[in-house]
């Protein structure tokens, strides 16, 4: 596996985009299909359209988004894992399809890292712990006490079994020494409208899917899971600040290929994907979202992937997370 992404890295490091009429003839002709795990509505697929829309102006061709929910991303993962390898459909990489699922699920039909080629990195982001207004726990202290009070009564929603909410639900319980229920959805859209709604209670939603509600005072944001506040959210505490003392969760955002993706085709994806990202209305949209520290190398990418299945997969264990399936 190593030696494989060794020479993978090399050749993009290495790659020449060479004579036009050459690149001209591997660069995919028609539309390109960003697929993406979940519904319409959460934030893997809001920050998904923002750069598919600079992407398609850039490769003066259609770059759409193509929604293939189900099983906490693994489904859109596993199709893209089969796809012709010619850069005509990417992945919108997520850490629920390549770092949560692969630690939870024994027979995943894909390999994380063998069967794909990052790309670029979209950004990491944190957590936040919402409620809606009428939710009387409105802090993390109010929320153990309540939990301690009602064991296995009070609801956390995820975007579904093994995905970033449900984990941070999990590392919660264990830090916390409570139980609450896990109420899993097929996708944050789905969840945020029963949240809202008052049929769950809380959610560690990610902060691109949860934003649009807190600016609408639809859901309040109690406390955000990263080390450090992220500039969206400067006066919304983390959880280390109230208590919770190496409590970190993070989502994170990328584009990948089909394992045979031609280095070319990466490369020259790559760079354009960081000059999205550097755009300034994009930066803009991103650091609302609270998505921070994107772009770079597809090296880049790569490792933190590695890192971050081998992190994971030790929490899974630790935590005592199964997941059916």
């Amino acid at each position: 596996m190593k030696r494989r992404h060794f020479i993978q890295a090399a050749g993009l490091a290495s790659a020449v985009l060479g004579a036009p009429s050459v690149f001209a003839q591997s660069w995919p002709s028609g539309p390109i299909r960003i697929v993406v795990g979940f519904p319409p509505g959460g934030g893997a697929d809001a920050l998904a359209r923002v750069v598919a829309q600079k992407l398609g102006v850039l490769w003066n061709q259609p770059v759409v988004i193509e929604n293939r929910a189900g099983a906490s991303g693994t489904l859109a993962a596993e199709y893209v894992a089969q796809q012709p390898s010619d850069g005509s459909t990417l992945l919108l990489t997520t850490i629920n399809s390549h770092a949560l699922a692969p630690a939870v699920f024994p027979k995943l039909r894909y390999h994380a890292e063998r069967d794909f080629v990052p790309v670029a990195l979209l950004g990491l982001t944190p957590n936040l712990l919402i409620a809606s207004p009428a939710q009387g726990a409105k802090t993390v202290k109010d929320i153990v006490a309540l939990c301690k009070a009602q064991p296995g009564r009070v609801t956390f929603g995820s975007a579904g079994p093994g995905t970033a909410q449900h984990f941070a639900l999990e590392l919660f319980k264990l830090r916390a020494k409570i139980d609450a229920l896990h109420v899993p959805y097929k996708g944050s859209g789905p969840l945020l409208t029963d949240l809202i709604g008052g049929q769950i209670q809380y959610s560690f939603e990610t902060m691109a899917a949860a934003t649009p509600h807190v600016n609408s005072g639809r859901v309040i944001a109690i406390a955000q899971t990263r080390g450090k506040r992220v500039k969206a959210y400067p006066n919304v505490p983390t959880m280390q600040e109230q208590g919770f003392d190496k409590f970190e969760t993070m989502n994170w955002y990328g584009i990948s290929g089909p394992g045979k993706l031609p280095a070319t085709i990466a490369r020259k994806m790559n760079q354009d994907i960081n000059a999205v990202l550097a755009m300034a209305d994009v930066q803009e949209k991103f650091d609302t979202f609270g998505v921070e520290d994107g772009g770079g190398s597809a090296e880049k990418f790569a490792q933190l992937v590695q890192t971050e299945l081998t992190k994971w997969a030790k929490v899974a264990r630790e935590a005592q997370v199964t997941v059916n399936g």
